[in-house]
C-alpha cells in the first residue's frame, strides 16, 4: 500500500499495548517509553496521532535524508557526537511534555536513549521508532538492506 493511502491507526490496530493504554485512561496509543515499528509510527503520524522528532545530527538530515515535516532536536552534535546538554529543554519547547511524540535516529539506539531522558524529565507520551531511519548494520557494514524507515518504503526526502 503506498504511504499516501495509509489510514490513521486505530487503537485496535495499534498493537498489543493499545489495551493497556486504554485501560490506563490515556487517549494516545503510544507505549510510553517503548518502541513502535516504522510502519506503526507512520500510521500514527499520518493520522495526526503523534509528532515525529528526528534526533540525528543536522549533517545526517542533510546528507542522508529525513522524513518530510518532521521536527529536529539533535541528541548529539558534530562528528564527535557530543551529547546535546539542552536536548530535553529543546524537545519540550518544540512539542511539550504531554503530547504524543515519536523519536527517530539512524538505527533506533540514540532515539531510545533520548526517550529515556525525556521520560526522566516528565514526558508522558513518548516512544522510540525501532530500526531508525537507516536500519541495522549488516555483516558487510551496510545499512538499509534489512530494516529501517527507508527500507520499508516510507516517505523521505533528501537535499
Amino acid at each position: 500500500m503506498p504511504y499516501d493511502t495509509i489510514a490513521p491507526i486505530s487503537a485496535a490496530a495499534a498493537g498489543p499495548f493499545a489495551a493497556d493504554v486504554a485501560a490506563a485512561g490515556h487517549s494516545s496509543p503510544l507505549p510510553n517509553g517503548g518502541s513502535l515499528s516504522p510502519a506503526e509510527a507512520w500510521e500514527l503520524i499520518q493520522g495526526g496521532g503523534a509528532s515525529l522528532v528526528d534526533v540525528r545530527t543536522a549533517e545526517e538530515l542533510k546528507f542522508v535524508g529525513q522524513v518530510p515535516n518532521s521536527l529536529h532536536v539533535p541528541w548529539a552534535t558534530g562528528t564527535a557526537m557530543t551529547r546535546n546538554p539542552r536536548f530535553v529543554r529543546e524537545l519540550e519547547a518544540k512539542v511539550g511534555k504531554d503530547r504524543p511524540v515519536l523519536l527517530l535516529c539512524r538505527s533506533g539506539k540514540r532515539s531510545a536513549l533520548a526517550v529515556e531522558a525525556a521520560i526522566k524529565a516528565g514526558f508522558t507520551q513518548i516512544a522510540n521508532i525501532a530500526e531508525g531511519f537507516e536500519g541495522d548494520i549488516d555483516a558487510l557494514g551496510h545499512r538499509g538492506l534489512s530494516n529501517g524507515w527507508r527500507f520499508h518504503g516510507l516517505p523521505w526526502v533528501q537535499d
